[in-house]
């Protein structure tokens, strides 16, 4: 890995300088803005998008939308997205140590770096495995949702090249390595989510706050009604039912 570690291949070098460019070129006042949003901003919003998926599951089931069950599976969909990423940055540990890849701003000389005090190892991004990892892990619970937050971390990926403080591989690599955890281990979280969700919910105070009215074990909250316009009544299918 010799090669990976002290340089990238010359299509991922110039990749590097044309993106990190544009940060040269940019007024000092967007620089500081993308600086922010690459860092914090981006993986916030996917969160918070997330978090607003929380309170549209728990409003289908008071509107008589969805039942417990489907309820129960949508939130522990929606609560795989920040355990899969905490196992995506946990898997990226021994895959830095490993290849051992320095920061392209200790290798390549004359870049814009955004963004001090980055001098671990680059390969594989951390920022874009756990953008990556919610935005799928988020798609696979609300698929119009995911395909946003999709498109969020592929922004918040690019940032890191912008930055100056990965090469574009680092950033390919983390959503690869995000994507693959979000999804082949989706069915044992929802196996091991969706019962913990179900017990959770049966606890005064946070059952309320994980699924609404719902939290009952006797679902009474839920009352028959009609869809409201551009939502399906929730069955059997959990999280793919009420994903819009």
């Amino acid at each position: 890995m010799a090669g990976l570690a002290e340089s990238g291949s010359n299509p991922d070098v110039g990749l590097l300088f044309e993106i990190n460019g544009l940060a040269e070129a940019a007024p000092t006042w967007f620089d500081r803005i993308m600086e922010y949003v690459g860092e914090y901003g981006l993986p916030l919003a996917i969160v918070v998008m997330g978090l607003w998926c929380l309170v549209r599951v728990r409003r289908l089931g008071q509107q008589g939308l969805a039942d417990r069950e489907s309820v129960v599976a949508s939130v522990a969909a929606i609560a795989w997205m920040p355990v899969a990423a905490l196992l995506a940055v946990i898997v990226n540990i021994p895959i830095r140590g490993f290849v051992e890849r320095p920061r392209p701003f200790l290798t390549h000389q004359g870049l814009e770096v955004l963004v001090e005090g980055k001098e671990d190892y680059s390969f594989v991004s951390d920022h874009a495995t756990l953008a990556m990892a919610m935005a799928v892990a988020l798609f696979l619970a609300h698929r119009k949702f995911g395909v946003l937050a999709i498109v969020l971390a592929f922004l918040a990926g690019v940032s890191r090249v912008y930055m100056g403080v990965h090469y574009p591989t680092d950033v390919a690599g983390g959503f690869a390595l995000g994507t693959a955890v979000a999804l082949l281990l989706s069915p044992v979280a929802m196996a091991a989510l969706t019962p913990l969700v179900g017990w959770l919910g049966r606890v005064p105070g946070i059952g309320w706050l994980l699924l609404g009215d719902v939290a009952r074990e006797d679902g009474s909250a839920a009352r028959a009604a009609e869809p409201v316009a551009g939502e399906r009544p929730a069955g059997r299918g959990g999280a793919r039912d009420l994903a819009a």
